[in-house]
């Protein structure tokens, strides 16, 4: 097993943020087992949803499938973030288990980049749109303004207030 790059980077690693249900197995050195979900992550760690909290520091093996197939890798159980949700950082992993991982988290991250361009169609649509507004309110209040004098003046010359 190879030991991972240091975590403390410039860059943020990049993220897999897993839809449904991607069931996840702690095994402890003890033996004991525990059950858990995997709803995030990345070649340095991830985020687990668990029935409850396990102890900060704990090591641990981690186990969970991927469409390329299960990866194993010892992990480091982080500070609990609530009550089901803790985070972990990889401590060792396998090259063949690290490819694996890093497959997942490319194939969520294309799904993540298709998703993010249409969102960025659609702001900038959106931008588009709002910046027609003020011009057509503009306009909107000018022809009121030509209308309300338009028809004063012909109040007033009617009258004969305006010769």
């Amino acid at each position: 097993m190879s030991g991972l790059p240091p975590t403390q980077s410039q860059w943020r690693v990049p993220r897999a943020q897993l839809e449904g249900n991607t069931p996840a197995v702690l095994r402890f050195p003890n033996g004991q087992r525990s059950s858990a979900n995997l709803q995030v992550v990345s070649l340095t760690g991830g985020l687990l949803s668990v029935p409850r909290p396990v102890n900060q520091g704990s090591q641990v093996k981690l186990m969970f499938l991927t469409k390329a197939g299960s990866v194993l890798a010892g992990a480091q159980m982080l500070h609990p973030v609530s009550k089901d949700l803790q985070p972990f950082r990889f401590v060792s992993i396998a090259a063949a288990d690290q490819r694996r991982l890093g497959a997942l988290i490319w194939e969520r991250s294309n799904q993540n980049k298709t998703e993010q361009d249409w969102i960025e169609k659609l702001r900038a649509a959106s931008a588009q749109r709002e910046d027609r507004r003020p011009w057509r309110f503009k306009l909107a209040g000018a022809v009121g303004l030509l209308t309300i004098g338009l028809a004063t003046a012909a109040y007033l010359f009617h009258f004969g207030l305006l010769k």
